[in-house]
């Protein structure tokens, strides 16, 4: 019971048609450029164009690379200082903790009210003295790491303004 369905076979006039259809129709049409000679002045003129093109775009790559070179020295330098920075922060903070340790140390040995309030006010004393040498001590290290990145970006500059000038 099955049906079979036979597809008829093509007639001479479907395959005159299929003959004579083009076989490039979806190509771009091809257009022949006329053949002139140029001016000598005109292929010099281009030619000095070209040329000048070149030169800028050899000026320019090169600036770039210089550019590039100065930005990942400038981010090695304020990675380091960075580091550095956050190193001694570490460090205060450290030493902070350990006076801390020993006040606590101190106070669970102490006699008598008097000595622990003494012993607060010499720690107070003590610890203020030292905030104010850690945050002097980060501030110039701030500052240092500032001055050292900004330095190859301000050469930099003072090349690339002395050779435009």
């Amino acid at each position: 019971m099955t049906e079979t369905t036979e597809t008829p076979a093509p007639t001479p006039k479907s395959k005159a048609r299929i003959a004579s259809a083009p076989s490039n129709v979806f190509e771009m049409p091809k257009f022949d450029m006329p053949k002139f000679e140029m001016p000598s002045a005109f292929r010099e003129m281009a030619e000095k164009g070209i040329a000048v093109a070149k030169e800028n775009y050899d000026r320019m790559k090169n600036t770039a690379e210089e550019a590039t070179d100065v930005l990942e020295e400038t981010y090695s330098t304020a990675s380091k200082g960075c580091s550095g920075y956050g190193l001694k922060v570490i460090e205060a903070g450290r030493a902070n903790a350990n006076a801390s340790f020993d006040l606590m140390t101190e106070l669970l040995t102490a006699k008598s009210y008097a000595e622990v309030v003494e012993l607060s006010t010499a720690f107070m004393r003590k610890q203020f003295d030292a905030f104010a040498a850690q945050a002097k001590e980060l501030a110039e290290e701030a500052q240092k790491v500032c001055a050292d990145t900004a330095e190859p970006i301000k050469e930099s500059f003072t090349s690339a303004f002395n050779k435009a000038a």
